[in-house]
């Protein structure tokens, strides 16, 4: 069992409470770690942290901040494996994803945002008689707060540009997942990196996280997580005209039209089900099928998932691990219980899986598919956030765009089909930030990532992160005559 301070001015400390939180591997209920439950008094104290160092962090130069990125990355780089265990113990999630995705994405999260910075430009207006210049300037303290499915992947997604931009930052990650935040703090602390730059601070979200969001010094608060969290930290932090970004929830659709190549898609349309058993914001839990093709591509759907072998997150062969607590497992439960009241049908899983062994008693669920139900029903429509999808049919493209366009979120889509110029005129009509196109998470890191209505505020990612953590001053000179 590992012991877990916060990581303040430089310095691995206990909360001023002396109040801790204990942490649990949800596939076999083992206590791993404990952590600070920490008050608005440890905000406070990382505030003053931010507040000694801003100003000579701010003064380094771009490049030489994105030096400081490189060696974290190195760092990080050199606990590739230690990261991928780390994160398969406390999620859940299959080590092979873990060390694909997460361990991966952490590590060329910082690497690619350290090229992007050296690669900005002078903005200049040109005028007949001055001259305009756009500069970037830090915006002070960020407040940085991360949920439990892609801990290190998502919280470095934001600690990069960040701290390139020439902010000091207090991040405060989920208490369900506190291991790899732990590491990047020692990576941050081993590298050396100037003191009080980088803070993190563990603790609940009604309680810490509320702190960081209402602390007046707090410049910009980056939030991803639940919308009904979401809506709390804007009500807090939008009167004291703070910079926010919201990425929120997802109920995504995935539209397969009548000509869409199943046979060779269909893996990758399983796993934009399933991935992190649901447990992704952008997993197409909502899987629109043509009419004509509905039976085919039906039967295809349940052989690939048939395939997945649900075990131990630590062994290799695991493709599908545990839910996060079991809190969220009866959650998932409950769903498919008022699917059935709503007139849905099981046609694959719908239960906790048999399994034996030291993770017999984790919070494991089948991946099951519910067909039958209306497109309007709150399991069509309500993120359940598991691997739970429901299958509905349409019968032309308009039918399939009102479909897709009648959830409350909208964060993204992807269409299947061979004529891609008709993909292209679909994704156009949904209300959603972002769609993908015979493919699922396929991500270019420079293009924006966010959505719509209540799937969040903002964009991030690529030059939108670093004008988000940033301030844009113009200078006019004028040109003496």
């Amino acid at each position: 069992m590992i012991v877990i301070n916060n990581y303040v001015n430089g310095e691995f400390i206990e909360s001023t409470n002396g109040c801790t939180i204990d942490n649990f591997n949800p596939a076999t209920n083992e206590k791993i770690a404990i952590i600070p439950q920490s008050s608005a008094k440890d905000i406070i104290n990382a505030v003053d942290a931010c507040k000694a160092s801003k100003s000579s962090w701010a003064k380094l130069t771009i490049h030489e901040r994105a030096e400081w990125l490189d060696k974290i990355a190195d760092e990080l780089n050199n606990r590739f494996e230690e990261i991928a265990t780390l994160e398969s113990l406390d999620t859940g999630k299959p080590i092979s994803l873990a060390r694909n995705v997460d361990a991966t994405r952490s590590v060329n999260n910082f690497r690619f945002f350290a090229d992007l910075a050296r690669k900005m430009k002078k903005t200049q207006f040109e005028m007949n008689d001055a001259m305009n210049n756009v500069i970037n300037k830090p915006v002070g303290i960020a407040g940085l707060i991360t949920p439990w499915n892609l801990p290190l992947y998502l919280l470095s997604w934001k600690v990069a540009p960040a701290l390139v931009m020439g902010n000091c930052v207090i991040a405060k990650p989920s208490e369900l997942t506190p291991m790899t935040a732990n590491l990047l703090a020692e990576v941050i602390h081993n590298v050396g990196l100037p003191k009080g730059v980088f803070n993190l601070v563990h603790g609940y979200g009604n309680s810490c996280g509320q702190a960081l969001v209402e602390h007046p010094d707090i410049n910009l608060i980056s939030f991803t997580g639940g919308t009904a969290t979401g809506k709390i930290v804007a009500k807090s932090a939008a009167p004291m005209f703070k910079k926010i970004s919201l990425e929120l929830g997802g109920k995504n659709a995935t539209i397969i039209l009548d000509d869409a190549d199943i046979i060779s898609n269909i893996d990758n349309i399983v796993k934009s089900a399933f991935l992190n058993q649901g447990q992704v914001c952008l997993c197409g839990s909502r899987i629109l099928v043509h009419e004509s093709i509905y039976n085919s591509f039906l039967k295809q759907f349940l052989k690939s998932i048939s395939t997945m072998k649900i075990g131990d997150p630590l062994d290799e062969n695991t493709k599908l691990g545990s839910l996060i607590s079991n809190e969220h497992l009866e959650k998932v439960e409950s769903y498919v219980n008022l699917a059935k009241n709503e007139g849905g049908e099981i046609i694959i899983g719908g239960k906790r899986p048999n399994l034996n062994g030291k993770i017999s008693e984790g919070a494991f669920f089948e991946p099951t598919v519910i067909v039958g139900l209306n497109h309007n029903s709150r399991t069509a429509t309500e993120e359940i956030f598991g691997p739970v999808v429901t299958i509905h049919q349409f019968n032309d493209i308009e039918d399939a765009i009102n479909i897709a366009n009648c959830t409350k979120y909208g964060l993204a889509a992807s269409i299947w089909t061979e004529d891609t110029k008709l993909g292209e005129s679909i994704a156009k009509k949904l209300d959603t930030g972002m769609v993908w196109i015979n493919c699922w998470l396929h991500r270019d890191l420079r293009v924006p990532f966010g959505g719509v209505k209540s799937s969040g505020v903002g964009r991030e990612g690529g030059f939108y992160s670093l004008e988000f953590f940033s301030e844009l001053q113009n200078i006019c000179t004028f040109f003496n005559s």
